[in-house]
């Protein structure tokens, strides 16, 4: 059996993978979760899978949680708090496979000291590698570490590869990569509108059931800017060779084009669940819970290319990748300020394209080849983009 540790169990894809988890509990066990704050739906799933070790990072939260386990059957569990836990769990000698999977920036240092330690990475926190892309990659490749892609364009891309192929490898037959979007919420809608919209109506994606900051990076197109700028990491690309192409139903997952002509694609319900079980069940494959894709059913797929007028926060991103350097660090800090301050409705959903350009004008491409450079750029971002948020919001 794989011991399996889940940072961000409560996520959507924590319990998309707990899910899976369940359905082959002949192969993994559960040493760990991770939480932040929703400690009810963690109790429910420590009472289904007994970890030993539970995080919950913020301390309040993590003593309230102790005092739920008392007189309880899973009383033994032992309950940490604490951002430096996560890298605790992430590195115990009785995991073997680690599911990065908590948003955001904060997912970083978890995610490195599980590719140090030489896990089997199941990486759906694609900042982790947006932020510290070279650093990540040479962790991997030093401690012999294995690195699975979790997000669903990636994954496809992963399946559709060469045989034998790993991530980090340049695939010399492939010449393109066709990065799916679904277009998110405001696909159609009049580009003056797009002032107007509220949190509630970017976080109803129309395909897929996500958190509220993947949600809103979907509406914005920063999701596949992201997406982007990983692929070109995962897959020794260079942005040219990425083409984002706007495909509603996501059914198409997405593509690799070959030098002979040949185009191979990965297609599916849109279900978390599909990549997970691959990437736990690889290099085999197992059932996923997943209902089969009834092809008569799907009737058409349509595809289109990327407005940027619409979508700007997609330029942003090759603007980013092709700078270099902390850049791509400093784009992802400003959105996730300007994306929480988006929901808290202090910035419009326009605003947040604004406060990310202005941020990234204010910095100068500085290599990022130390964790130290890249976290002080991380930082010092926010900051600023702290600033900007107030300014447009007086």
């Amino acid at each position: 059996m794989k011991g399996l540790c889940v940072l961000g169990a409560t996520g959507s894809i924590g319990v998309s993978t707990l899910d899976v988890a369940a359905r082959h509990s002949h192969l993994y066990k559960v040493i760990a979760l991770t939480a932040n704050n929703n400690i009810d739906l963690l109790f429910e799933q420590c009472l289904v899978h007994h970890p030993e070790y539970v995080v919950v990072v913020n301390d309040i939260n993590a003593a309230a949680f102790s005092k739920k386990l008392i007189n309880t059957p899973i009383a033994d569990i032992k309950v940490l708090s604490g951002a430096a836990s996560l890298e605790f769990v992430a590195t115990l000698e009785s995991v073997d496979s680690v599911m990065a999977a908590i948003v955001g920036a904060a997912g970083l240092l978890p995610s490195l000291a599980a590719a140090k330690a030489g896990k089997i990475i199941l990486l759906a926190n694609k900042e982790a590698l947006v932020m510290s892309g070279d650093i990540f990659m040479d962790a991997v490749a030093d401690s012999g570490a294995q690195l699975l892609p979790i997000d669903s364009e990636h994954n496809a891309i992963f399946q559709c590869m060469p045989a034998g192929y790993h991530s980090g490898m340049q695939a010399k037959e492939a010449r393109r990569i066709l990065l799916t979007a679904s277009g998110g919420p405001f696909r159609q809608m009049p580009v003056e509108e797009l002032v107007n919209v509220t949190p509630a109506q970017a976080v109803a994606h129309p395909n897929w059931d996500m958190g509220k900051k993947i949600s809103v990076d979907s509406a914005t197109m920063m999701n596949k800017g992201l997406e982007m700028i990983e692929a070109c990491i995962l897959f020794a690309m260079k942005p040219d060779q990425i083409q984002v192409v706007i495909h509603p139903q996501s059914i198409i997952h997405s593509m690799v084009d070959y030098v002979d002509g040949t185009v191979l694609a990965q297609m599916g319900n849109p279900d978390m669940r599909v990549p997970i079980a691959y990437s736990m069940a690889w290099p085999d494959r197992f059932e996923s819970g997943v209902e089969p894709l009834n092809i008569f059913d799907v009737r058409r797929m349509d595809f289109e290319e990327p407005n940027l007028e619409r979508f700007p926060c997609l330029g942003l991103a090759y603007k980013a990748i092709s700078l270099g350097g902390i850049i791509p660090t400093v784009l992802n800090a400003a959105n996730e300020i300007a994306v929480e301050a988006f929901l808290n409705e202090t910035i419009r959903f326009t605003d947040i394209p604004l406060v990310i350009e202005r941020c990234m004008e204010k910095f100068s491409v500085t290599p990022a080849n130390t964790l130290e450079i890249i976290l002080e750029a991380d930082s010092h971002a926010r900051v600023i983009a702290h600033e900007l948020v107030v300014e447009l919001s007086a």
